[in-house]
């Protein structure tokens, strides 16, 4: 059993089922994009159990009482975008759309998991997401203003 965007889920996988094709082929949750599948490129990168994790490179049954987070998940259950969609459309972060999937949970990880980003440890940290279209000046930007966004939440949350 696992947890999939918020959803318990049960099924079965053969034991050399990567947890990507099971997403995709078992699940029908196509946003986690199959690239390199050697874990490189970051196009299958998934949130489990709180940290951004590449899915080609798991197999399906060490999933077993994870909780994972799919793009799929990002959006309200109204449908509306997640901030970061938002800001990635907002700074033209996005071309082709093809490693937008890991780009953003890349992204989520990233912040989530530190207090305060440069603009160096932005691209340090994106480094894990390979994207040909961009110059990654868009991503940089739309996660740069994420992570103040969620500063500044955190801020008047303390004060």
């Amino acid at each position: 059993m696992v947890t999939v965007n918020g959803e318990q889920i049960s099924g079965s996988a053969e034991p050399r089922t990567l947890l990507t094709d099971f997403l995709r082929d078992e699940l029908r949750l196509t946003g986690t994009h199959v690239g390199c599948e050697h874990g490189v490129c970051g196009a299958c990168t998934v949130i489990i159990d709180g940290f951004a994790t590449r899915s080609c490179l798991m197999f399906a049954v060490q999933a077993d009482g994870s909780e994972i987070q799919t793009i799929e998940g990002l959006a309200s259950a109204e449908g509306e975008m997640h901030p970061l969609q938002k800001l990635f459309a907002k700074h033209r972060a996005l071309q082709c759309g093809f490693c937008t999937p890991g780009m953003l949970m890349t992204a989520i990880d990233l912040v989530q998991s530190s207090k305060k980003l440069s603009e160096e440890d932005i691209r340090i940290g994106m480094s894990a997401a390979l994207c040909r279209c961009t110059g990654y000046e868009g991503i940089v930007n739309a996660v740069s203003e994420y992570a103040e966004q969620l500063q500044d939440e955190e801020a008047s949350n303390v004060g």
